[in-house]
């Protein structure tokens, strides 16, 4: 296992996207194996990033929202199938019915995204959104009320990402414990796993000497320093960590935490948690992947199951993942947001498990797109145009003085090379062909071989 490759990996994606800084911690049998850190925690400052740098998690932080959920049912505090509205005045019945705690867990109330943490986060960073007034879970009440005819099914029978479904956890946990939500996570998980680093309030992020800068990166490339969004995101999405501190909350999961007298909760409960409760909506080459709670789940990752999380509060992303039966994992932090960390984790755990993580399909991809990608010519020059690339989205334009056209590409399912435009409301298809060194396009009624790159 040589995860140097992970490195050089990653700071080609952090090159491309404009990522500022990134740190890893890779966990075998309970331990860190490798760690790394590139690029910068501060650009002003000029300080480097480095393997215990403080970042914002993101949405990561929904699995210790989820585990306190399952302590407190160990407990007989609470129990999964109690409605919510036990705890907290919840009114909305989707269609009719009454949402219980396990809908909440794994997104599956019926309630598509009301977009609460976009707009309170976007508002946070000076990008747009509005100024939510949500100083308390009772304001969150406030603005929920009604959704009940947003609801599209009723509870249990589909997934839709709810922010606020875990915002309403998190004030069940404080019902349920007494305590605030904070100082619940930091008493019956940080503390008992020695995350001694990981905070919620912005003036301990402040105080510690190692905490990244969090970082716009615009659409023009530039990097502008920025803030968290402290006080409207918690249970949700609110934690700060750093790489070490999640390889410790990883190795829990594996079942390590055990061998050093740390049981959170039973090894039942954490594979409840890992079970996958409904198939998520996107499907891609790794099998029909699902949530469970408080965590994603890919059933055939190179032939073994995979879970773990991702998390963004725009200015800064998160990833961790772990193969239970392989008893690895990987933590991966950067203080903005570019080249997703989940595929960054998924090439350092196939390196783990002695894979070629070049043979991973969004690695076969992107290489694919990156070659199509270019200046193109019919016949003598005739026609110039011009094939670029946005994430996983080829265009192909056309331009003179005074016209520019701009056609989308549309992948064909399952084909890198087949795509197809809309023309006057009729599908056209598109063919790349390699041969050898040469490339060509077939479109409409052109043939065009590629000359060089974007310009």
């Amino acid at each position: 296992m040589s995860l140097e490759r992970l490195a050089e990996f990653a700071f080609a994606k952090m090159t491309e996207t404009g990522l500022p800084g990134l740190s890893i911690a890779a966990v075998r049998g309970g331990e860190v194996v490798w760690q790394g850190a590139l690029g910068f925690r501060d650009l002003k400052r000029g300080l480097p990033a480095t393997p215990a740098t403080l970042y914002g998690i993101g949405s990561v932080t929904k699995s210790f929202t989820a585990l306190a959920v399952m302590q407190l049912a160990e407990a007989g505090t609470l129990c999964l199938d109690d409605p919510v509205e036990r705890y907290v005045p919840f009114g909305v019945k989707p269609c009719g019915e009454e949402v219980l705690v396990r809908h909440l867990l794994s997104h599956t109330s019926g309630i598509p995204a009301l977009g609460y943490a976009e707009a309170v986060i976007r508002n946070a960073i000076r990008a747009g959104g509005k100024g939510l007034p949500l100083a308390s879970v009772n304001d969150l009440l406030t603005f929920m009320s009604g959704a009940e005819g947003w609801a599209l099914t009723p509870p249990g029978q589909r997934w839709f990402y709810l922010n606020e479904g875990y915002v309403l956890l998190g004030a069940i946990i404080e019902r349920c414990s007494g305590l605030s939500y904070q100082d619940y996570i930091k008493k019956n998980v940080l503390v008992p796993l020695g995350m001694s680093r990981s905070y919620f309030k912005k003036e301990e992020v402040e105080k510690d000497p190692d905490a990244a800068i969090p970082y716009v990166i615009t659409r023009d490339g530039d990097r502008v320093a920025s803030t968290y969004p402290y006080g409207s995101i918690s249970s949700d999405g609110g934690l700060i960590s750093n790489a070490f501190d999640l390889a410790r909350y990883i190795s829990m999961y594996l079942g390590w935490g055990e061998l050093s007298g740390v049981r959170l909760i039973s090894k039942e409960s954490i594979r409840e948690m890992e079970a996958p409760q409904v198939t998520v909506p996107w499907q891609g080459p790794f099998g029909e992947e699902g949530y469970g709670y408080g965590l994603q789940v890919i059933p055939d990752f190179l032939g073994r199951k995979l879970i773990g999380h991702g998390g963004s509060v725009l200015v800064s992303t998160a990833y961790m993942g772990f193969i239970p039966e392989e008893g690895v994992g990987i933590a991966i932090l950067a203080n903005g947001s570019g080249y997703p960390l989940s595929q960054l984790g998924m090439y350092g755990l196939a390196l783990m498990l002695g894979e070629d993580p070049e043979r991973l399909p969004f690695v076969e991809r992107e290489r694919t797109l990156d070659e199509l990608t270019g200046t193109y010519e019919t016949f003598r020059g005739t026609l110039q145009a011009v094939v670029r690339r946005k994430w996983d989205l080829l265009s192909l334009e056309i331009s003179d003085k005074y016209t520019d056209l701009v056609i989308p590409l549309i992948p064909e399912r399952d084909d890198m090379l087949r795509f197809y435009a809309l023309s006057t409301g009729r599908r056209l298809p598109v063919e790349f062909r390699l041969e050898g060194d040469r490339v060509e396009l077939v479109y409409e009624r052109y043939l065009l071989r590629k000359t060089g790159k974007v310009p």
